[in-house]
């Protein structure tokens, strides 16, 4: 059922809604599936509300997407409105928030309940005027005890939704469920169902690991073994701080791009396996350390239903290689692959745990473990390398000449020294590296990144040996 209620009151406005609503009005949708229940956090949502907990403004956990409604689709507010009840009933992740229950946090599920959904005139551009929107209504953290984990607002042209803004709370879902869920409304969207049903949600992953302690247990012992061998940080400090601390630089480059697959190919691993190897590669390179720690996340799918739960499950892995022996990139990429292989089928474990076991050894144990590196490959799954036109070596090096490199984002507050993430660029891989510039100032950070493309692209057509660049480390 849709209602449309008059906003007669500031009280009556979600938190999230932006103050200057005079143009936008409030749809209520009201829905129901399931049935009451509570149950403990899963250890997903658990590292969630580590982050929650030490960062005041933890909106960057967000999940923002926009979603063209089909031509084919009922698109009247009303009918799409039923598209999202359908979807908060069949995913029961969507109505459970994190509330205080005799003292603990835990997950309550609800059965029916009322979901607030902004409605935005197009304007000149509707497509714009959608990602604007996702922007504004990403940027509010969540209320996590009082708030859906579902954020909506339509994009509307004379009562028909040209486009649906989606803002999904991490502690309901992951990257990979976030895409489920959008797969799902698309669908419903489409036919008005779904046809296969739906996966395990936050509350049955909870029970789950509530009676299977082996995961975490094995992976505590694995970090506390490598632990031992890592050095007390990655990076030396080389100076004072700017102001503010941290800074992200962004690389595009199709070099790396058609480099990284050229390279994945001959190995026949994945692209990402490779551009872990190369940030191992030039960390070692420039810190002149035998032992390189790096963090990876693991979406942590491998256990049996899980495939399409609707949960956060990914967790980080801690992925640990040893290049004492000085050996080539071609041998260090396999060396790599074995490395994350063990990073990721230990990457599964109760954060509780962890932290105890971390503390024990003196280690940090904040949301992020910043004295070491950060590794996130953000892109969707490699399409098929063979589909791939390789370019010849005379093109592939001059495509390096159409790599940008920019400066997007300054923090003065941020979880990790070191963070490399990999995003999908149209044509280009996108390299984000975010530092403290205590210890990689902008000068460097940027350094880092062209080393980082220039190792890439001459391992694709040679096995380069040690020390793979010109490059000195830092001083």
């Amino acid at each position: 059922m849709v209602q449309f209620p008059a906003m007669t009151a500031p009280s009556t406005v979600p938190a999230w809604v932006p103050a200057d609503t005079a143009d936008q009005a409030l749809v209520h949708i009201d829905f129901d599936g399931g049935r009451d229940d509570i149950a403990p956090l899963t250890w997903g949502q658990r590292a969630v509300w580590k982050s929650v907990v030490e960062f005041t403004d933890h909106s960057w956990l967000n999940f923002r997407r926009v979603l063209a409604v089909p031509r084919r689709a009922g698109a009247d507010v009303a009918s799409v409105g039923r598209t999202i009840a359908a979807l908060m009933s069949r995913h029961g992740s969507l109505r459970t928030r994190l509330r205080l229950v005799d003292g603990e946090r835990r997950q309550v599920a609800s059965s029916r309940g009322r979901l607030p959904v902004i409605l935005v005139p197009a304007g000149d551009d509707d497509e714009a005027t959608a990602h604007a929107w996702r922007d504004r209504l990403g940027s509010v953290p969540y209320d996590f005890a009082e708030e859906w984990p579902l954020r909506i607002g339509f994009v509307v042209v004379d009562d028909r939704v040209r486009y649906v803004v989606v803002v999904i709370s991490h502690a309901a879902a992951d990257l990979h469920a976030c895409e489920i869920l959008v797969r799902d409304l698309r669908l419903l969207l489409l036919r008005g169902s779904v046809p296969t049903p739906p996966g395990l949600q936050s509350l049955d992953v909870a029970r789950r690991e509530a009676g299977d302690a082996r995961h975490s247990e094995r992976a505590v012992a694995l970090w506390m073994r490598e632990y031992a061998r890592l050095p007390e940080s990655m990076f030396p400090a080389v100076g004072p701080p700017l102001a503010p601390r941290f800074r992200r630089a962004q690389l595009e480059s199709p070099a790396v791009n058609a480099a990284a697959r050229l390279i994945a190919a001959r190995h026949e691993v994945s692209t990402s396996t490779v551009l872990l190897a190369a940030t191992a590669t030039l960390v070692a390179r420039w810190t002149g350390h035998d032992v390189c720690g790096v963090f990876t996340m693991s979406n942590n799918r491998f256990p049996t239903g899980y495939a399409n739960a609707i949960s956060k499950l990914n967790q980080l892995g801690l992925f640990v290689i040893d290049l004492a022996d000085r050996p080539t990139f071609a041998e260090i990429v396999p060396r790599t692959w074995q490395g994350a292989l063990r990073a990721y089928q230990h990457a599964y474990y109760d954060p509780t745990e962890m932290d105890a076991a971390l503390r024990r050894a003196g280690r940090p144990c904040g949301s992020g473990l910043e004295p070491w590196c950060y590794f996130n490959d953000l892109r969707l799954p490699d399409t098929d390398l063979a589909s791939e036109q390789p370019l010849d070596e005379a093109a592939l090096r001059a495509s390096l000449t159409d790599s940008r490199l920019h400066w997007p984002e300054t923090l003065e507050r941020f979880a990790w020294r070191f963070r490399l993430q990999v995003m999908d660029v149209p044509g280009a891989i996108g390299l984000s590296l975010t530092t403290d510039t205590s210890y990689l100032p902008p000068p460097e950070a940027e350094r880092f990144l062209r080393e980082f493309e220039a190792l890439v692209v001459n391992a694709a057509f040679d096995d380069l040996s040690w020390p793979w660049t010109s490059s000195t480390h830092l001083s």
